[in-house]
């Protein structure tokens, strides 16, 4: 995964490199669509893997979103990020995978995602089990696969996770 992270930022700054003259001749609602395009949809590319990733790997991909918001607002290195990241109404990459897989589970769970995940995500009281005290709570069920070929390479349980 560190490998994934570090490419991921290795192209970013290097975009952030080449938009930075670019940049200083936009406004700040162009440079925000310029940035978006090639940078936060970077970000968000995979976003279901990151999700417990290391902290570090976070800080990694932290700095590349708070080197992208200072691109855009202009702003010097020793100012703080956190109003800046409000000011463009940016949620820090912690809060970003986890919005984004809520999203992936809510359009899953209503059949608004390919069938392939809305057959995997299903809620524990929907799942034809009996009823339970915990039905009640939007918990996906836990869902086991079994394949014949490598068993043993990959795990294929997928965790249930609260709404």
């Amino acid at each position: 995964m560190s490998a994934h992270v570090s490419s991921m930022c290795r192209s970013a700054y290097c975009f952030l490199r080449q938009l930075r003259p670019v940049v200083r001749s936009l406004t700040e609602d162009a440079a925000k669509t310029v940035v978006h395009t090639f940078i936060s949809m970077r970000l968000d590319y995979c976003n279901s893997l990151l999700w417990g990733i290391s902290d570090t790997l976070l800080r990694c991909l932290q700095s590349v979103q708070n080197a992208a918001a200072r691109v855009i607002t202009r702003t010097p290195r020793h100012d703080h990020i956190t109003p800046i990241l409000h000011h463009l109404h940016w949620l820090p990459v912690r809060q970003r995978v986890a919005f984004n897989l809520a999203v992936l589970v809510y359009k899953a769970l209503n059949n608004r995602a390919p069938e392939y995940l809305s057959q995997d995500c299903q809620l524990v009281g929907d799942a034809g089990r009996r009823e339970l005290r915990s039905s009640h709570n939007y918990t996906c069920a836990s869902v086991t696969r079994s394949i014949l070929f490598g068993d043993r390479a990959f795990c294929l349980n997928v965790l249930s996770y609260g709404i």
